[in-house]
């Protein structure tokens, strides 16, 4: 029987998805989240079923919630596996969202990204203190590292998660909702971008590929 969650760094079984692909199924919830706040009031009146979850946030917070559910399928019926990252970003967009709905409180909703990136910069960090690289779970399939590499960016993944985590809370605590989801979609990504090619000067002096070596 196929395990549920994804194997193990370079375990041959593990199936892999098109990088395009991939990326589609983690953008793509982020992006409907983003739609239906801004268009929320318009998406009621073309589908009266949305009103029931409430204003734009609220409609926002419950197709978001629907769209990742999907990426997860997706990820399931391609690879009949789940992958761990997304799988427990899931949860919490489950557990939150619902949250939101029920108390038609837009706190818990924003709170998620915090809740996730400390959880992953918590989880990253402490497997380093067991001596474990946990990072190779994520970028195995793009990278092949030395162990010193993976501990290093194990590391400085840790602590940008817990930038990320910090610095949701000061842009949901100072600015609008409008202003929060607009800075989730097209603010976090780009800093993320520029903060793992900022990293590829430690790939390539730890890569065991000689497609990333220096030469």
């Amino acid at each position: 029987m196929n395990a549920i969650l994804e194997r193990e760094p370079g375990d041959p079984r593990k199936k892999e998805i098109n990088p395009l692909l991939k990326l589609a199924l983690e953008l793509g919830p982020l992006l409907v989240f983003f739609f239906a706040n801004a268009r929320g009031e318009w998406l009621a009146e073309r589908f009266p079923a949305l009103a029931a979850f409430g204003g734009p946030i609220f409609i926002a917070t419950g197709l978001f919630m629907i769209a990742t559910a999907i990426a997860l399928s997706v990820s399931w019926v391609l690879t009949r596996s789940l992958p761990i990252m997304p799988l427990v970003s899931g949860v919490v967009v489950f557990v939150f969202g619902g949250l939101t709905l029920w108390l038609q409180d837009d706190l818990f909703i924003k709170m998620k990204p915090t809740i996730i990136n400390t959880l992953f910069g918590a989880v990253l960090l402490g497997g380093l203190f067991f001596g474990k690289s946990l990072l190779g779970y994520v970028f195995d399939s793009a990278f092949k590292l030395d162990a010193e590499g993976w501990r290093k960016l194990t590391l400085r993944w840790g602590l940008f998660f817990l930038f990320l985590a910090i610095l949701n809370e000061i842009v949901w605590r100072n600015f609008s909702t409008d202003f929060w989801v607009a800075f989730k979609v097209w603010a976090v990504m780009p800093i993320t971008l520029v903060f793992t090619f900022s990293q590829m000067p430690l790939i390539m002096r730890h890569s065991l590929d000689d497609r990333f070596q220096k030469k």
